[in-house]
């Protein structure tokens, strides 16, 4: 009961101040690209505050972030690390799904911000589309955030990377830093939000233009790096 307690105020919280910061895109809009991202991480930081002080949710961070432009590749459990990643990361241009940025007023904001929509059917026209703004992103010096598993996954469960991952990693030819994470277990899609500490892991980073076999085969594993330690450590016991 405390839990879904939690989750009800955390929803009224988190997405009455969303409206109010999403309608207050139009007035940094006229300063530029830096002012938009600074004002949206606004949001950021309120997804933040009321994980932490409503949902009792907090953020360990593994590894280090190195330096320089990157194509960050992130597992993907819950909304939580699409706005926690652009704080830690210092607020990457993303790639998001195109129903997303249908949204009135939030996809306006997000296009303001710097994101690039992806069909999910991974259209040979989509692809391409897809490969052309990450190009420009790159040439603007933006790093780019996809989650190549192209929607939330729960958690233990390890899909195949998505086709436009390869793509993106060959338009860009940007080092990719892989990134683990464990929301889902504290923030289910359906059902009460728990209390816990969320694990954010930085993996090596892997170096660009290898053959994409092998650059997904080493993205795959290094974002699913918690899911392949816990099935180990299942068999273990």
């Amino acid at each position: 009961m405390m839990n879904w307690l939690r989750t009800i105020a955390y929803q009224i919280v988190f997405y009455t101040g969303s409206v109010f910061i999403v309608l207050g895109v139009a007035l940094f809009a006229p300063f530029g690209e830096r002012a938009v991202i600074h004002h949206a991480h606004r949001w950021a930081r309120l997804q933040r505050w009321t994980a932490r002080h409503i949902l009792g949710i907090t953020t360990r961070l593994e590894g280090t972030i190195p330096e320089g432009q990157y194509l960050f590749a992130a597992k993907h459990q819950a909304m939580y690390e699409t706005t926690e990643l652009q704080l830690i990361l210092g607020g990457p241009a993303m790639v998001l799904k195109r129903e997303l940025a249908r949204i009135p007023m939030w996809g306006w904001a997000t296009r303001l911000y710097g994101s690039m929509a992806v069909d999910r059917e991974a259209s040979a026209k989509a692809l391409r589309q897809l490969m052309a703004e990450g190009a420009a992103m790159r040439a603007r010096g933006r790093s780019v955030i996809v989650y190549p598993e192209g929607t939330r996954v729960p958690p233990g469960e390890t899909p195949p990377l998505r086709s436009g991952f390869a793509g993106l990693y060959k338009a860009l030819s940007l080092p990719v830093v892989p990134i683990a994470l464990d929301s889902g277990r504290l923030l289910p899609k359906k059902g009460a939000k728990r209390p816990g500490v969320v694990t954010i892991r930085i993996g090596e980073v892997i170096p660009p233009g290898l053959p994409r076999r092998e650059a997904e085969q080493r993205v795959w594993e290094a974002i699913n790096a918690l899911e392949l330690e816990g099935r180990v450590g299942q068999a273990a016991g």
